[in-house]
């Protein structure tokens, strides 16, 4: 199964009334760049793509207007937006966006999990040429081994206070699948599995916390957790925990950004020989 398959969160967006304001925090910081996408920005409103360094693909997009405030949400593909909406409310999620059809673009749709987290499905394109441009980055993936690079979002993290419910949500809205993460220093952390063989994020259980909350964040791979995250607080962001080590090495920290938005910084655990 291929990291572009149906239920696994492959884009995340930045929604905002300020775009220039984002793009000024988000680009020094991570290196990000920004161009806008013609097709998809209507009514005056700019959607703009997200490129992380050196990639040869976006991975997200910043969305200005009518987005139910500043948020940012992570989009999960889907085969048919309808008929998941339509599940995904029996399930108890609420529609803030209906499936809402962008020319031959895509089509996509905004809710809110149980637990009031913003997420966003989208359908690939109909047109040919994006089909084309669609199955062109996922050969270019497979066969060039491609490993994210610093500034990518490679991670997402679900925190929760009702770490059942939203386990539960999300298992039977996408097939994920939840394993304890034995190398988070017996932290309440679990691995999720959007269908292939590797972990894709993970759920904090913050049930136990006088501080927790409920919240999806994007989670960017960067060289110096600390760092960063202190260039962060200079441009206006708030740590909200870490920066702080696994056992195994991982270096990770959780911050809101100047919309008070969740993301996440993580570095990989440096291996010696």
């Amino acid at each position: 199964m291929s990291f572009m398959s149906p239920g696994s969160v492959v884009w995340f967006e930045i929604g905002t009334a300020a775009p220039k304001t984002v793009q000024d925090f988000y680009g020094p910081l991570l290196g990000w760049t920004f161009e806008v996408d013609p097709d998809s920005s209507v009514d005056g409103r700019t959607y703009t793509r997200v490129i992380a360094p050196g990639a040869p693909w976006p991975m997200g997009a910043v969305q200005q207007g009518d987005t139910g405030g500043e948020v940012i949400n992570l989009s999960i593909l889907s085969t048919d937006v309808a008929a998941d909406v339509d599940k995904l409310t029996e399930l108890g999620a609420d529609i803030v966006v209906p499936a809402t059809a962008v020319g031959d673009v895509t089509v996509f749709a905004r809710l809110k999990d149980p637990r009031g987290n913003t997420f966003s499905l989208f359908s690939r394109g109909t047109s040919e040429d994006l089909a084309e441009r669609a199955q062109a980055t996922e050969e270019h993936m497979e066969a060039s081994a491609y490993r994210p690079q610093p500034g990518s979002m490679a991670w997402f993290e679900i925190g929760t206070t009702d770490p059942q419910t939203t386990m539960d949500f999300y298992g039977k809205a996408f097939g994920w699948r939840f394993e304890k993460d034995e190398t988070a220093g017996g932290k309440p952390y679990f691995n999720i599995f959007t269908g292939g063989d590797w972990p894709a994020g993970g759920l904090w259980d913050h049930s136990s916390s006088a501080d927790g909350g409920d919240y999806m964040m994007p989670s960017i791979l960067v060289t110096d957790v600390p760092a960063t995250a202190a260039a962060a607080t200079d441009a206006g962001a708030r740590i909200e925990a870490g920066p702080e080590s696994n056992p195994d090495g991982l270096v990770f920290a959780r911050l809101l950004d100047p919309h008070g938005n969740h993301f996440g910084l993580f570095s990989q655990p440096t291996h010696t020989s």
